[in-house]
């Protein structure tokens, strides 16, 4: 049989605190335990609305330092607006140059390929050329440059064919026949002729070209 041996000369515990006592503590321990908690989320809710606020002015400062920008961009441009301008008129008056003397050419060079062929003797006593529009395709014998007639006389009577066919075989010329052939005296002594004569656009000067263009 088991015997039990109390313990002798331990002190005594008696809780002697009331329950009211017991029970305010754990209330004021529980109130505490809030407060210190709503004072945490406070404190949280304050450093996210004050990230919050540092980015939005971070955000506007670099919104700020790009509107600055491009006001410093939009005033250099309009600062510019007077050479574009200028550039601008410049390659229009350009264009229309270009379109104007296409078919600009020096009179002396054409008459000097009639006369080329001419007997000695022989003078250019007249001409009724007309120069031809601008060119129209890269290949400038393929079209009329300068279509009319000269005039020649000679103090002796021309072999009128041999000069037609000697002309037809000059550089730029695309035509060339006897017209109005007379035998009357242009002055005592001489006789006079007239000539039909087209040549291609290789007689243009091409001075007034475009730089780099197709147009001969």
């Amino acid at each position: 049989m088991a015997t039990l041996n109390p313990t002798i000369g331990g002190l005594a515990r008696v809780n002697l605190m009331p329950r009211t006592e017991v029970v305010r503590r754990e209330r004021d321990k529980l109130v505490r335990g809030w407060v210190w908690a709503a004072l945490a989320a406070i404190i949280v809710a304050a450093l996210i609305v004050g990230g919050a606020v540092f980015l939005r002015v971070l955000a506007d400062q670099r919104l700020a330092a790009e509107q600055a920008q491009t006001n410093a961009l939009l005033i250099e441009i309009a600062a510019l607006s007077d050479v574009s301008s200028a550039l601008s008129t410049e390659s229009e008056l350009t264009d229309f140059r270009t379109q104007a003397m296409a078919s600009d050419l020096a009179w002396t060079p054409v008459l000097q390929k009639v006369t080329s062929v001419l007997p000695e003797g022989t003078a250019l006593t007249g001409f009724d050329l007309t120069v031809g529009g601008a060119p129209q395709t890269d290949d400038p014998t393929a079209e009329q440059g300068v279509v009319g007639t000269v005039s020649i006389d000679s103090p002796t009577p021309l072999d009128i064919v041999a000069i037609v066919r000697s002309l037809r075989g000059v550089e730029g010329v695309l035509y060339a026949d006897g017209q109005s052939v007379t035998s009357s005296q242009v002055s005592e002594g001489r006789f006079a002729y007239q000539l039909v004569v087209d040549f291609d656009q290789t007689v243009y000067s091409n001075a007034y070209a475009a730089a780099g263009g197709g147009e001969q």
